[in-house]
């Protein structure tokens, strides 16, 4: 199993964490569905959908840059380093997007209950993701190094756990929010 026993358990915490936010929105969503399903599809999906992408493909080039490092690569890992961050920043400066264009039609945080999930749910996924790029960054220098020191692998197959950690935090919060009706 990739990294150590540490970054499971703080993965296990954040899913068990985010599994209850989830459990409560749905039990909230059944206390009022016509409110959530009104309120859903003023969300762009297409917001969404970009997002996703971008999230599945820089998962993919970290996949791709620790199997390189593994390797004894320190040419493709780099670089894959940077297309995921690359893509992260994408996801980053999109989902400003989407706040601004929520904001400006006068939906915030206060609007009712759905948006109240809507923009916590979101909200704390981007922060988990900002910290996820701050990981890359470290993968990066680390990857850059031409020595192979003891532990660098450790560190990057832990930033790269944590970074598919908050793929797949991402891959549950798209459907419950953009799609269920």
């Amino acid at each position: 199993m990739p990294g150590e026993t540490g970054i499971w358990v703080l993965i296990f915490g954040d899913m068990v964490a985010f599994a209850a936010f989830f459990g409560v929105f749905m039990y909230s969503r059944g206390q009022d569905p016509a409110l959530f399903d009104q309120s859903r599809t003023h969300l762009s999906v297409g917001y969404a959908v970009v997002n996703t992408v971008l999230l599945l493909t820089s998962s993919l080039f970290v996949a791709a840059a620790v199997r390189d490092f593994r390797a004894g690569g320190r040419r493709l890992a780099p670089r894959l380093f940077v297309l995921a961050a690359v893509c992260g920043l994408g996801f980053v400066v999109n989902k400003a997007l989407e706040y601004r264009a929520e904001i400006d039609s006068g939906i915030t945080l206060t609007t009712n209950l759905f948006y109240t999930f809507f923009f916590t749910l979101t909200g704390i996924h981007l922060l988990h993701l900002i910290i996820g790029l701050i990981g890359l960054g470290v993968m990066w220098r680390l990857a850059r190094r031409p020595e192979d020191k003891p532990g660098n692998l450790l560190v990057i197959e832990v930033g790269a756990s944590y970074w598919h950690m908050v793929d797949l935090l991402w891959i549950v919060i798209f459907p419950l929010l953009y799609l269920v009706r």
